[in-house]
């Protein structure tokens, strides 16, 4: 399986960004996606997950409300898309695919993973 995540930027606060992210290769083998984020210094964290079927999301509480996790079915592609961006929300913004769709907000349980994309949020 291959990731390619792209749509991250520089931005000021309050505003908006959709980041993508197209999955390929042998996509069968993935029960859900996410989305992490990593920034300077600190863990890559968990940020929104997706089961494959696009029917259960699940988000980290700071970004609830805030961020929205979709996934289009017949383009394999997953986005995610953040609203009313904070100067917080500024880091390395990675996605992954899962195995195992309950253990989505777990980064270890991730088999694959994209090159990450920089979201800069400035105040």
């Amino acid at each position: 399986v291959q990731l390619q995540a792209s749509g991250g930027g520089l931005v000021q606060a309050g505003t908006s960004l959709r980041l993508s992210c197209v999955a390929s290769g042998r996509t069968d083998s993935i029960d859900a996606m996410g989305w992490f984020r990593q920034a300077p210094g600190k863990e890559r964290k968990f940020v929104a997950g997706i089961s494959w079927s696009g029917e259960l999301t699940y988000y980290a509480d700071s970004v609830e409300g805030r961020f929205t996790i979709s996934r289009d079915n017949a383009e394999n592609t997953v986005y995610l898309h953040a609203n009313n961006l904070k100067p917080e929300d500024t880091a390395v913004y990675y996605c992954g695919a899962t195995r195992e769709w309950r253990m989505v907000r777990i980064r270890s349980k991730y088999a694959y993973w994209g090159q990450g994309t920089q979201v800069t949020v400035s105040s």
